[in-house]
């Protein structure tokens, strides 16, 4: 069986019962903090990760009469320790050792010091443009530079974060 690591990560919690995908949802995109990401694309992948796990039988699922919404709740084989070590074991995804993932990381974390850089350079220009408008000529093609230099910082970014992700499903035994 296949399962997200962040849905594991969630409903593992023994709080966390009786629920619904919107909830899930909620702790899902806090814990990815993705901006990108679109809510009802998310809830859909979530709602059919909870179905794995109800016809696993970990989960029961009853619609409740408020606008058929529904409702997980966690059986008696439901397993905390199974998803603890699914964890454990994926926290890293296989494709990387350890220490081309470390390489990865030193470099996203480059670029988001160069991105926060040229983040601040923008700002000076515009602070510069509405102290000095006279000053347009000099100043706009500068700041499209760093605006450019922006973007293509920001590709690399999600770039090496696409290949970070731990958003890929696992295999459970």
């Amino acid at each position: 069986m296949k399962i997200d690591v962040l849905v594991a990560q969630i409903i593992k919690a023994p709080n966390f019962d009786n629920f619904t995908t919107s909830e899930v949802r909620s702790s899902y995109i806090t814990l990815k903090n993705d901006p990108s990401l679109d809510p009802v694309v998310v809830r859909r992948k979530l709602y059919a990760e909870l179905l794995k796990l109800v016809k696993k039988g970990w989960l029961q699922k009853r619609n409740v009469s408020k606008k058929g919404a529904t409702r997980f709740s966690k059986t008696g084989l439901f397993d905390p320790n199974i998803l603890k070590t699914i964890n454990a074991e994926n926290s890293i995804p296989e494709v990387f050792e350890k220490g081309k993932q470390k390489k990865l990381i030193a470099k996203l974390n480059h670029y988001k010091s160069e991105l926060l850089l040229n983040i601040g350079e923008s700002e000076a220009y515009k602070e510069l443009y509405s102290e000095f408008p006279e000053l347009v000529d000099e100043i706009q093609p500068k700041f499209n530079k760093a605006k450019d230099n922006n973007t293509r910082i920001l590709g690399k970014i999600r770039a090496i974060e696409g290949l970070l992700e731990q958003d890929k499903p696992i295999e459970k035994i």
